[in-house]
């Protein structure tokens, strides 16, 4: 049986591989994301707009909901979509002053890309791995970001 030092010990170990990972990984997927022009986060983006495009598109406020941030970065994150012919603004036929957020052909277009890049970026992250570890690899991740959230600690 393991101490509780050694649990401590391993547990940072661990949280600390776990932070390695993530800039690794986002270190690549921004490499394989910037021929397209297009950053991490607007790439989130595009793909939240695109789950919605079938139904009713999105308000600002839903998106920066979904993403976790304020709304504030979501119109920064529009704004650049905008520019770039990916999404448009569009009021809300029930309320004029909602505006919502749709995916333009230009935007399908460049999901199609974004799908490709992140193809790309995961096999050249999963590459040291054998299948055998892919498949325990996936059954670990699901476990880890399938589990309930802890109750928040009140002071």
């Amino acid at each position: 049986m393991r101490t509780s030092s050694e649990t401590d010990t391993t547990d940072g170990v661990l949280a600390e591989q776990l932070l390695r990972l993530t800039r690794r990984l986002h270190r690549i997927q921004k490499r394989h994301l910037e021929p397209l022009g297009i950053t991490p986060a607007q790439s989130r983006l595009l793909r939240l707009v695109s789950q919605h495009d079938r139904e009713e598109a999105p308000r600002m406020a839903d998106l920066a909901a979904r993403l976790e941030v304020v709304p504030r970065a979501v119109t920064t994150l529009v704004d650049g979509l905008e520019a770039a012919g990916c999404v448009r603004r569009v009021p809300d036929p029930a309320n004029r002053r909602v505006i919502r957020i749709e995916l333009t052909e230009t935007g399908r277009a460049t999901l199609r890309r974004l799908r490709n890049a992140r193809t790309d970026a995961a096999e050249e992250i999963l590459a040291p791995l054998t299948a055998e570890q892919r498949e325990v690899l996936g059954s670990l991740l699901n476990a880890l970001t399938d589990a309930p959230a802890p109750a928040e600690h009140r002071c």
